[in-house]
């Protein structure tokens, strides 16, 4: 089905930023779009706030349980976190969990939890949940130094694993860049080329994404 998998270069780049704006901007065009967070940690009393984040941009009746099956009080990485839980992760669990889901939506937007080799469990990682599903990724990176090897890195794992790249998103979410920041970045625009989709500005808490461009660009097909 049409959709996407939105991971990231590293943890706390913007993936949930990048997730709601893609949610909006297709219920904009009139679609119907479903959401999930297959699994979160860092889970509080508040409950899953990624899921929820994603569960109002997507307008979902989904239940929240349904979109975040998977909900961690440890603030690791998901095996770590589940580990710590005395459970373990079960990637074709997972995947039936988003089929239901998938079967009462046209498109999906699924955010991954940190990036593609993040451990599900002692035995796959993030990257076995994206090829799983079968939605093209959406690779959210930041616009710091360090954001080229990041970046490299997490597409020659998915070029390694053959999943779809849908195109590269840069987050500001770290706000104004350096001269040395904007040098760096400048060098990575032009090494991904057509792969990059767009940038996000620093925004402020509560404003809206401009996200238009960055959808017309993630939805001319995997590249």
């Amino acid at each position: 089905m049409p959709g996407f998998f939105v991971t990231g270069t590293d943890t706390g780049v913007g993936k949930t930023v990048v997730a709601c704006a893609l949610a909006r901007g297709l219920r904009r065009r009139g679609l119907d779009v479903g959401v999930m967070k297959p699994v979160e940690t860092g889970v509080g009393s508040s409950g899953p706030l990624d899921a929820k984040a994603l569960q109002t941009a997507a307008g979902s009746r989904d239940a929240i349980g349904e979109i975040c099956p998977v909900a961690l009080p440890l603030a690791a990485a998901p095996a770590v976190a589940a580990a710590e839980t005395g459970i373990r992760i079960e990637l074709s669990w997972l995947r039936d969990k988003f089929q239901a889901l998938a079967t009462r939506h046209v498109w999906m937007i699924v955010e991954g939890a940190g990036g593609l080799l993040v451990p599900l469990s002692s035995q796959e990682t993030m990257a076995d949940l994206a090829a799983a599903l079968g939605l093209p990724l959406v690779i959210v990176a930041r616009g710091r130094l360090g954001t080229i090897n990041h970046t490299r890195l997490t597409l020659e794992a998915a070029v390694a694993r053959s999943l779809p790249l849908a195109g590269v998103v840069i987050s500001h979410a770290d706000g104004p860049l350096s001269v040395a920041d904007c040098a760096n970045l400048a060098a990575l625009r032009a090494w991904l080329g057509d792969r990059l989709a767009g940038e996000i500005p620093p925004t402020a808490p509560g404003t809206s994404v401009p996200f238009d461009a960055i959808l017309d660009a993630l939805m001319r097909g995997p590249l």
